[in-house]
């Protein structure tokens, strides 16, 4: 018999991910249905997805990734749901620990781990791995707020399950892709300081990129993963010279060229 859970995954133009996606899914975890929330593919991700038996709900996200989860969890039809971007694969630890919360029925919410991959190797360190997120939760009274970087809301009490239970994610599969959503992602983050009332100066700027490339490569251990190590340190304090020199000028009255 199969669980009483929806598994959702939102997806726009995902034909290189959608089919391994789903297949993973199947393989570890009997889920009542899968769903693909589509924001108007023009690939061919809905016929992928189809015919591999999933449920395909057209919706427009309209840049609103929080309301693309929230409509998502409303087309869900059973009692539980887990979320599951496409670039992402189910393991076989991470579905047993998912069927028995099911099958428990205990109203909680559920973090799990995922483990990074870029450029086609696993990263473990450098605060890249167990890298947790809220995915399993009952649907009843469950939404999603946040354009970018969405936070689900739920009544329940939460739980983790073990880091040897996760998701296997393919983040960055080149450096192109990397430094595109660099560019995307620091500009929001230094918006969003900014209008917290965040303020920095010159000094301010170097010195938290010293900072964060010394935490990510030694205290955060990201050396153990040799060459890729080395690079994502150096890539690491790249972004944080890039948010908080965003900030710097949007200070300065000049955001509207960021």
């Amino acid at each position: 018999m199969s669980l009483d859970l929806s598994v959702l995954i939102l997806a726009r133009n995902e034909q290189k991910n959608i089919g391994d996606c789903i297949a993973s899914v199947q393989k570890y975890l009997d889920a009542g249905e899968i769903v693909i929330i589509d924001d108007g593919s023009t690939d061919d991700t809905v016929s992928i997805a189809e015919n591999l038996g999933a449920r395909v709900v057209k919706h427009a996200m309209n840049g609103n990734w929080g309301q693309q989860q929230t409509f998502a969890i409303g087309k869900a039809k059973y009692a539980w749901v887990y979320f599951i971007d496409a670039d992402e694969r189910m393991t076989e630890l991470l579905g047993e620990e998912v069927t028995k919360a099911v099958e428990r029925n205990d109203c909680f919410a559920y973090w799990n781990a995922r483990l990074n991959h870029f450029c086609g190797k696993e990263i473990r360190h450098g605060g890249w791995f167990p890298d947790y997120g809220l995915h399993l939760f009952p649907k009843n009274q469950s939404y999603v707020t946040g354009f970018v970087h969405p936070q689900i809301h739920t009544p329940y009490p939460e739980r983790r399950f073990p880091k040897s239970a996760f998701l296997y994610h393919h983040t960055y599969l080149s450096w192109e892709q990397y430094l595109r959503k660099l560019n995307f992602y620091t500009t929001l983050a230094a918006r969003k300081k900014y209008e917290a009332g965040g303020r920095i100066g010159m000094f301010g700027v170097f010195s938290h990129v010293v900072w964060g490339v010394f935490k990510f490569y030694i205290l955060e251990r990201g050396f153990l993963d040799g060459r890729e190590g080395i690079f994502l340190a150096i890539s690491h304090g790249v972004s944080v010279f890039m948010k908080y020199t965003k900030l710097y000028y949007l200070d300065k009255g000049i955001g509207e060229t960021l």
